[in-house]
């Protein structure tokens, strides 16, 4: 899979501009603020239709301005794809490809799969849980249309279960009819995607460990434990057991939408003990064990768009991450940094062709 050229127009700092991608390995170089993060994360819209980053879509267009589009041209194993997004200024988001429109945004999940590295996934290790779900779901829905759709159900159906119990708190009156359509249809959905979280993290999370172990040794004893709640219980049993509960708080306070990853190491909570060398090292390792997850269900790799992640790493370190992300993958890499000199002193130590960009 590879991305042959992206036209941005009026996307936050680019008021009108064209890339041509003509190697594997993109580097794109300038100081801060020039563009480089919305360079990647304008690829990443053409591959997810939404930003990586968590901002409402009126603020992707460039100051002053309203709407922005974006053009790419993909090629996958089926050919040829022309993409585009049109962001208009009555605030209608289109998707479309070779022309035709997506109905639905979930449809193109998975088509063109892509992994991002940021310097701000740390949020991902010490932040709340629902960054760690995030994580989970993206790799997921990327490999499995259905694991998606049902997720996407499920948030629908969790929606619309908290508004009846805020409006039954409230009005202090309560349709036990309706809340048992809405509790028959979460317990189906809970067991699906928690079935299909704990098959995925049985197979991923070694594959982590593994990775970590690779980036900075066996000396760290790192463990990841998926806790659930359904884990060994009845998802039906829980609703019904905190149904007073749930109409006091107003919301539903058991089900998958509560999952977590439990990272330790030496037997302590990693984000409170962990150094920033050992964080940045498993962040690496997440992401890192995500492509090879997508690599082996697509048979194709990734895009793999790293973002600023030379950044306090000694030469040894990236030396080490680019020979796996250029050497021992066959797919197209784009990497950012604020000096040229370095990418181009580590590519050539590599003895690996290259394309720079400098913004």
């Amino acid at each position: 899979m590879l991305i042959k050229k992206i036209t941005l127009s009026q996307f936050r700092n680019y008021s009108f501009q064209s890339f041509d991608f003509s190697e594997k390995i993109v580097c794109i170089c300038g100081p801060n603020g020039s563009g480089k993060t919305n360079l990647l994360d304008a690829i990443h819209f053409l591959c997810f239709t939404k930003s990586y980053f968590s901002k409402p879509e009126n603020t992707n267009a460039t100051i002053g301005l309203q709407g922005f589009r974006l053009d790419g041209v993909m090629e996958n194993t089926h050919g040829l794809h022309n993409i585009t997004c049109i962001y208009r200024e009555n605030g209608r988001k289109e998707f479309l490809v070779n022309d035709e429109p997506c109905k639905k945004f979930s449809h193109h999940i998975g088509k063109f799969p892509a992994v991002f590295i940021a310097p701000d996934d740390a949020f991902i290790l010490s932040g709340l849980p629902e960054n760690r779900r995030a994580l989970i779901d993206s790799i997921i829905s990327q490999t499995d249309s259905v694991y998606l759709n049902k997720l996407i159900e499920y948030r629908k159906v969790l929606d619309q279960r908290n508004s009846f119990l805020k409006n039954a708190f409230i009005n202090h009156y309560s349709d036990k009819d309706l809340l048992d359509s809405y509790d028959q249809q979460l317990c189906r959905l809970n067991n699906l995607i928690f079935e299909k979280r704990n098959l995925f993290l049985k197979n991923f999370l070694p594959m982590v460990i593994q990775e970590y172990r690779q980036i900075a040794g066996d000396s760290d004893k790192v463990t990841i434990a998926y806790l659930s709640q359904l884990q060994g219980k009845n998802i039906e049993e829980l609703l019904r057991q905190n149904l007073d509960r749930d109409m006091y708080l107003q919301r539903t306070g058991m089900g998958i939408h509560k999952d977590d990853l439990e990272i330790k190491m030496n037997d302590m909570l990693f984000k409170n003990t962990a150094s920033q060398g050992q964080r940045k090292s498993l962040l690496f390792a997440l992401k890192l064990a995500a492509f090879e997850i997508i690599r082996a269900k697509k048979n194709f790799p990734p895009l793999l768009l790293l973002d600023d992640v030379f950044e306090k790493l000694d030469e040894n370190r990236i030396q080490g991450l680019l020979k796996k992300v250029c050497l021992e993958n066959d797919g197209q890499v784009f990497i950012t940094d604020t000096h040229a000199d370095r990418l181009q002193h580590a590519c050539n130590a590599l003895q690996v062709p290259f394309q720079l960009i400098t913004l």
